[in-house]
């Protein structure tokens, strides 16, 4: 059977329009899902939008509109981002579908059968931003640590699901499972955490009405951090061709939404008797000048913009180049620029330009190539087990930086011209001398077939220009193949500079 891979990303929440820090996480899953299917996996790839609770309320009363008529337009704008970065999803999940709301139902009627929800009264702190509760243990001065803003006090009627039953549970399944919470370093915050203690957690609110329908009691709807939890579980069970992704092997998420994914939703699983999903890998956030992006925090960047100023493949390429995926990345356009101008436009563009333009005027002749990619293959898989995107591209990188030194040392250009004294000796090494070309043509190309087929998770539309040109398909068994092309074009320019 083929193996199968499900990769999930966060929802978005739609209080407002999507920015480029929602945009690297999304680039981030989609080249690890390209990679799966280029190793011949069978690939389920969930993003969507995470519609209901208080802040969605409020964010379509100030705009003048009901709350679906806001989600309806946001969620859109969601879409169209991720199709302008070339995001290939398999599903975009909207927790407002009808499929997932009767799926939250069910849900929640087995935890309530296991005897894990019952009636109650609950008062805290609570940051409407995060639709989350907090202590005054983790917010001593009473201000969100993500929003920056005064936490509201508040009491209501509330339904509880029994999260403090299952600590020993979670704990030990920490322990025999260290790659559920991935990477380390916040595998041992969620255990501190955990070892302190849990409290129930609040499932319902009366206090809003914009939410899913609880099945218990009429007048509550659940909480929002409950129900959009069960979106991923949603996803599998909508037909029966997707029930077998199911659990999800790859959940990313920021790390604020660490403690709901790696504590609240593995307890509720288990009380539904439902696998628990494999890996939850928490990143870090893109920063601007040291502070998360953010509409809230007013230094959000426009991915339409960024895209117009420097194309998909390029903002693809700087995000899963220049951060160490999990941890924090500052975004400098800068860098950015930099990375395009050098690396793309230069050592890639250059290299692919030059190559074509002497392959349609020489052709090339079959040799055997030096410029293999087995070790190259070897260490790319390694770095994207690891998730280590950054160091897959180093590796790629430092083979073009080879063939680039080849092209140099090589200098298939130089074609000795026939002369007009001793014509058959001169005729003889200008065919040795075209010929020799010819091969170190063969060998250039052959080692750009093999880093455009290891680059296409990244920049999956330049890699896929790249083979037209040279006639060949984007798959892992093509590497080191030999060559099969009867002529070679002129390519397009793949990258123009940024002044």
């Amino acid at each position: 059977m083929t193996k199968t891979f499900y990769i999930a990303t966060a929802i978005d929440y739609v209080n407002a329009e999507p920015h480029i820090g929602h945009a690297y996480q999304k680039i981030i899953a989609d080249a690890l899902a390209r990679w799966h299917k280029l190793l011949g996996e069978e690939v389920f790839f969930l993003t969507g939008t995470d519609e209901h609770g208080k802040k969605v309320a409020e964010s379509a009363q100030k705009a003048g509109k009901s709350p679906k008529e806001f989600v309806d337009e946001i969620s859109q704008k969601f879409k169209e981002s991720w199709k302008l970065i070339n995001i290939n999803y398999d599903r975009f999940i909207r927790t407002t579908d009808s499929d997932h709301k009767e799926i939250v139902k069910k849900f929640a009627e087995i935890v309530n059968k296991s005897k894990d929800i019952y009636k109650g009264e609950y008062q805290g702190y609570y940051c409407t931003g995060c639709e989350t509760f907090y202590t005054e243990t983790e917010c001593p001065d009473l201000i969100c640590k993500f929003h920056k803003r005064p936490l509201e006090k508040l009491k209501e009627e509330t339904y509880f699901f029994k999260l403090s039953k299952y600590q020993d549970f979670l704990l030990e399944h920490y322990k025999r499972h260290p790659e559920f919470i991935l990477p380390e370093q916040r595998r041992k915050e969620v255990i501190n955490r955990v070892k302190e203690g849990l409290k129930d957690l609040s499932i319902t609110r009366t206090s809003v009405d914009w939410g899913i329908p609880f099945p218990l009691e009429k007048n509550h709807v659940f909480y929002v951090w409950f129900e959009a939890l069960i979106n991923y579980y949603t996803a599998t069970q909508s037909s029966q061709k997707l029930i077998k992704f199911w659990p999800t092997n790859l959940n990313l998420l920021g790390i604020d939404n660490m403690w709901f994914h790696t504590v609240i939703w593995p307890a509720m699983l288990k009380s539904a008797g439902i696998a628990l999903p494999i890996t939850v890998f928490n990143h870090g956030f893109l920063t601007f000048n040291g502070q998360k992006i953010s509409k809230s925090l007013g230094n959000a960047i426009s991915i339409k913009m960024l895209v117009e100023r420097y194309g998909s493949e390029s903002i693809r390429y700087f995000v899963c180049r220049n951060f160490v995926f999990g941890e924090d990345g500052d975004f400098d356009e800068k860098a950015l620029a930099e990375r395009h101008n050098n690396e793309l436009a230069n050592k890639l563009g250059n290299l692919v330009s030059r190559v074509s333009t002497l392959a349609e005027k020489y052709g090339i002749e079959k040799t055997d190539p030096s410029l293999k990619a087995k070790e190259l293959l070897k260490k790319v898989k390694e770095h994207f087990e690891k998730y280590e995107l950054h160091k897959a591209l180093d590796e790629i990188f430092a083979y073009i930086d080879k063939t680039n030194e080849y092209i140099q040392n090589q200098k298939p250009w130089e074609v000795r011209s026939p002369q007009r004294e001793a014509p058959q000796q001169s005729e003889e090494a200008h065919s040795k001398s075209e010929s020799n070309s010819r091969k170190v043509l063969y060998e250039l190309v052959f080692a750009i077939r093999n880093a455009a087929i290891l680059l296409s998770p990244f920049i999956p539309e330049t890699s896929e220009k790249i083979a037209q040109t040279f006639s060949f398909k984007i798959s892992l068994k093509e590497l080191d193949k030999p060559l099969k092309i009867s002529s070679i074009k002129k390519s397009e320019i793949l990258f123009k500079k940024i002044q």
